[in-house]
């Protein structure tokens, strides 16, 4: 991918007041950047192979802050993977050391509006592995999304029918950060996260 290439990406996708700092990442320690398809699992992705050195893809559904964020989580994965190699824990202090010093030059009013800044601040001082830990992040960034018919989970009353995936289900009773649900066809019965979005039926 060219420079202009990686330019016209972060433009697309980035806060406008943090494009050209995110591209100097970018140019800074040269590693292979890609946008990929909406993935279930996880928002972002760093790995390193001899064959093909470093590399970081970031979900193209996110919003500009979440975008933002899981890049920059990413990035600070690969510095502190130059730093200590396999002999650190992924998400250890070395890590969220390197999360929040690389955080630190878009986290103002500038880039972020008050709101987020506030939790987002809150969340670096001791991030966790993903922003979906973090339950006041979730919520704030949720409100950045594009309108769509989906709801958090939260927002349903116990008892309500939604769906989420394609599979319909029931609203259970919460246990800590997840609520029981039980499948409207099998009666089986998951636990779904709190934050998770829906559609309500």
């Amino acid at each position: 991918m060219t420079q202009d290439k990686h330019l016209y990406i972060f433009k697309k996708y980035l806060p406008e007041n943090s494009v050209n700092y995110c591209y100097d990442l970018w140019a800074l320690h040269k590693f292979s950047f890609k946008v990929t398809p909406p993935r279930q699992s996880k928002f972002g992705d760093y790995c390193y192979r001899k064959d093909k050195g470093h590399q970081i893809t970031v979900n193209s559904n996110l919003n500009p802050y979440s975008f933002l964020i899981t890049y920059i989580h990413e990035v600070a994965h690969l510095v502190t993977y130059k730093q200590y190699g396999n002999k650190k824990d992924p998400h250890g202090k070395e890590w969220k050391q390197n999360f929040l010093k690389t955080f630190l030059p878009v986290l103002s009013n500038e880039v972020l509006p008050p709101d987020l800044l506030e939790v987002l601040t809150a969340y670096l001082q001791n991030p966790s592995a993903s922003t979906q830990g973090y339950t006041p992040l979730v919520r704030i960034l949720q409100t950045y999304d594009l309108q769509t018919d989906e709801v958090p989970l939260t927002s349903l009353k116990e008892g309500d029918q939604f769906i989420i995936r394609g599979q319909t289900f029931v609203k259970g009773l919460l246990r800590r950060t997840r609520y029981l649900c039980t499948d409207a066809k099998t009666s089986k019965r998951y636990v779904i996260s709190a934050t998770a979005l829906v559609k309500k039926l």
